[in-house]
C-alpha cells in the first residue's frame, strides 16, 4: 500500500519507515508536522495515513485535526492514529464519521510488529483498527452507564472486540465460538442499545460509536 507517515520523533519516523519498506509498502513521505501531512495527503492521495495525534507546534492535537480533516476531504484514504496514552475523547472524535478506514493505536503496540501491520491490513481492506486497552479503558469508564449496563459478560466482550475492528469471523476465533453465536450476541447488542434498521446506516458502525460516547 502507498503510505504517508506523520511523526515529530524522528526515531520512531525512520524506523517506520525501514518497517514498512521492507513489508513492501510505499512510504510516499515521512513528515514531522501536520501542516505537511495535509498537504501532501491532498497532493498525493495515499491509500493511508499514519499520524501521531500530538505534534508541533503546540505537541496537542495537531495530528488528530488533521486525521479528521483527512477523512472529511479524502474519504478514500485510510487514517491510522497513533498516541503515547489512552484518549477517550480523542477516540470519540476520530470515529465521528463512522468505524471505516480508520484505526487508534498505543505507540506502544507499534513496537509489536505483527499487531501493527495487521492494523494497517484491516484498515486498508476498509474496516477498523482500536487498540484493546483503549478498548479496556472505556469499559472502565463506562461500567455504571446505560444502555452498555444491559448487555451480558458474552454481549459485552462481543462489543469489545467489534469496537476493536474486529469482523464477525474473527471474534468467533478469538472467542472459541460459532459465527453463528456471534450474530445472535451482536443482535441482542444492536437491540439493548437500541439501534434502528434505519436504511443507510450501518449498526455496526452506530453500536461502535454509542459505545464510545456513552
Amino acid at each position: 500500500m502507498r503510505v504517508i507517515l506523520a511523526e515529530d520523533s524522528t526515531l520512531l519516523r525512520e524506523g517506520l519507515v525501514r518497517l514498512l519498506v521492507e513489508e513492501g509498502h510505499e512510504v510516499l513521505a515521512a513528515l514531522p508536522d501536520a501542516e505537511s501531512l495535509l498537504r501532501e495527503t491532498e497532493e498525493r492521495r495515499p491509500d493511508i495515513v499514519v499520524a501521531d495525534i500530538r505534534m508541533p507546534p503546540t505537541h496537542t492535537d495537531e495530528g488528530l485535526r488533521a486525521a479528521v480533516a483527512i477523512r472529511e476531504s479524502c474519504p478514500e484514504t485510510g487514517v491510522l492514529v497513533l498516541s503515547q496514552h489512552v484518549e477517550r475523547a480523542y477516540a470519540a472524535r476520530l470515529l465521528a464519521a463512522g468505524a471505516e478506514r480508520v484505526g487508534y493505536l498505543l505507540k506502544d503496540r507499534v513496537a509489536q510488529v505483527e499487531e501493527f501491520l495487521d492494523a494497517l491490513d484491516r484498515i486498508h481492506a476498509g474496516g477498523a483498527a482500536i487498540d484493546p486497552e483503549v478498548v479496556r479503558h472505556l469499559v472502565v469508564r463506562t461500567a455504571h452507564s446505560d444502555p452498555l449496563t444491559r448487555l451480558t459478560p458474552r454481549e459485552r466482550t462481543v462489543i469489545e472486540a467489534l469496537v476493536e475492528g474486529l469482523t464477525n469471523a474473527a471474534i468467533a476465533n478469538r472467542l472459541h465460538i460459532s459465527q453463528s453465536s456471534v450474530e445472535k450476541n451482536l443482535n441482542a447488542v444492536f437491540d439493548k442499545l437500541e439501534l434502528s434498521h434505519a436504511e443507510g446506516y450501518s449498526r455496526r458502525i452506530l453500536a461502535v460509536l454509542r459505545y464510545l460516547e456513552s
